[in-house]
């Protein structure tokens, strides 16, 4: 009896252990960082092989890269999954009186060096929404590079003072919330109270770049919000975060990607002088003459990214969707490769 007690414990064991071995083996190819070409916006994986599990950061469109909820082989194919919440009924005091808590299921497959992936998301009426989508793996981020023996090409002024000559608001039917005077550019995207939410635009430039310096003066109001994005693709934030502790969603941090070393803003209401270098997928800030970020990685896109392809030339894009703010005097020089 004892025997055959053990011969089963064996075989049970030298099972996991082969199953284990075989989800190693085929998620070997997805491990890394990912580019996700998503319909009509940019999205970023990371999978990686832990000592006893497989694990995963996912960013979607918007927001910030988050942890996912799981992630396991299917066959030869890997299935990561992320949940949210739908308030189903409240009671008389608005209270959550039902919530379902939905399991959004991404499966990811591999034809060659293509991934191919499927987003199956339940909706809150019970229905299921299907994205597809692909993917491309991102090469790894080299060294730091040296930049006291970078070149820059002649600083361009991007604001004429005037007019918003060469700039453009980014999307259909977007409203409109920029205007420019005596040197300052000031987004003031108002909402009505009782009127219908407006859509206001981000703002970029028509010109497109690769990797440069760019310096430029901001001014936050009180609780407001702003965001630099450079090549369209990765955004350095503005907030008004004076006085809260260092987060890599506050004034300065490229966000939810790096955390500024020190807190250098000012308070709401202050112009703000920011001095930015992207070289090489590798970030430099300097806010407000204090050097916040030191030459680190980018891994990859952020939220709001126009495109998750960290190789080509973009524009530069400024935040219009979520409150007030002025910027001024901004100049870019372009890096001579």
């Amino acid at each position: 009896m004892l025997r055959k007690i053990l011969m089963t414990a064996f075989v049970i064991i030298l099972t996991l252990i082969t199953n284990y071995a075989k989800a190693i083996d085929s998620v070997n190819p997805f491990l890394g960082r990912w580019a996700l070409y998503l319909p009509g916006g940019a999205g970023w994986l990371e999978v990686k092989q832990m000592d006893s599990y497989i694990d995963a950061d996912l960013l979607w469109y918007g927001g910030s890269v988050t942890p996912c909820a799981n992630a396991y082989m299917d066959g030869n194919s890997l299935v990561v999954t992320r949940q949210r919440e739908y308030i189903l009924t409240k009671d008389n005091q608005e209270n959550p009186t039902r919530v379902h808590k939905a399991t959004e299921l991404y499966r990811f497959d591999l034809y060659g060096d293509q991934m191919v992936g499927e987003l199956i998301s339940p909706q809150k009426d019970g229905s299921t929404n299907v994205t597809r989508f692909t993917g491309k793996k991102i090469p790894p981020v080299l060294a730091a590079p040296d930049l006291s023996k970078v070149e820059y090409g002649k600083a361009i002024n991007l604001l004429n003072g005037k007019d918003l000559s060469g700039w453009k608001i980014i999307g259909e039917n977007k409203v409109n919330g920029w205007t420019i005077s005596n040197g300052v550019l000031t987004n003031n995207p108002i909402q009505k109270e009782g009127q219908p939410h407006i859509s206001y635009g981000n703002l970029r430039t028509v010109d497109t770049f690769e990797d440069f310096n760019l310096k430029l003066q901001v001014n936050i109001p009180a609780g407001s919000n702003s965001g630099i994005y450079l090549r369209g693709i990765y955004e350095v934030q503005v907030l008004d975060s004076y006085g809260k502790p260092l987060d890599s969603h506050n004034m300065g941090a490229l966000y939810s990607r790096i955390t500024p070393s020190v807190s250098a803003e000012k308070p709401a209401g202050s112009w703000q002088d920011v001095d930015i270098t992207l070289c090489d997928r590798h970030l430099t800030v300097i806010l407000n003459g204090t050097r916040i970020i030191d030459n680190q990685p980018i891994l990859g896109c952020t939220g709001g990214a126009l495109t998750a392809d960290e190789f080509i030339a973009g524009p530069i894009y400024l935040q219009g969707d979520h409150g007030t703010v002025s910027y001024r005097n901004i100049k870019i020089s372009p890096i001579i490769k």
